[in-house]
């Protein structure tokens, strides 16, 4: 698997699984009836955001993550990170791969820390995997986030020194 930056020719491949996991609203806070221009722009950073994708020995994109400061100012030495993996390729290291590499950019970008703004709690996968690369959940909103058949659960904050 190749981690690189991301290019525009690449948003026709990630479109597909991006729209399906964000209109499915289990996982992101976007508007799940987000349009693919809106989403374009939310996914495909420019500096000091990047975007990368992880593709296989043929090319074929198998996942994405975006990272960026997570706040500006006084606070911009902190860093955060979204990541989607294309579900037909997942449970093959594609998330913990992109962790790790988004993990590895902010410590060479000179960020303090990285934080996760809204992880959701029923999103048991993903929760175990940060947990796994060091994040710890420093507090859950309760009912913050209305999942479309669990109803209101929580949502994660995590958090990592680097």
């Amino acid at each position: 698997m190749l981690i690189r930056e991301a290019t525009a020719a690449d948003w026709p491949t990630i479109w597909p699984f991006f729209h399906a996991i964000v209109a499915a609203g289990e996982t992101y806070t976007y508007p799940r009836d987000l349009d693919e221009a809106a989403g374009r722009e939310m996914w495909l950073l420019e500096p000091p955001g990047r975007t990368v994708v992880a593709v296989d020995d043929s090319g074929q994109v198998l996942g994405t993550a975006k990272m960026n400061p997570n706040h500006m100012g006084g606070a911009s030495h902190i860093a955060s990170a979204s990541f989607m993996v294309d579900p037909q390729y997942g449970g093959r290291g594609v998330g913990r791969a992109l962790g790790e590499h988004v993990l590895a950019w902010a410590r060479a970008e000179g960020y303090r820390a990285m934080q996760f703004n809204a992880v959701v709690e029923t999103n048991t996968g993903a929760v175990a995997l940060w947990k796994s690369l060091g994040f710890k959940i420093m507090t859950t909103l309760p009912e913050g986030f209305l999942h479309p058949t669990k109803g209101y659960v929580g949502l994660h904050i995590m958090y990592q020194q680097l």
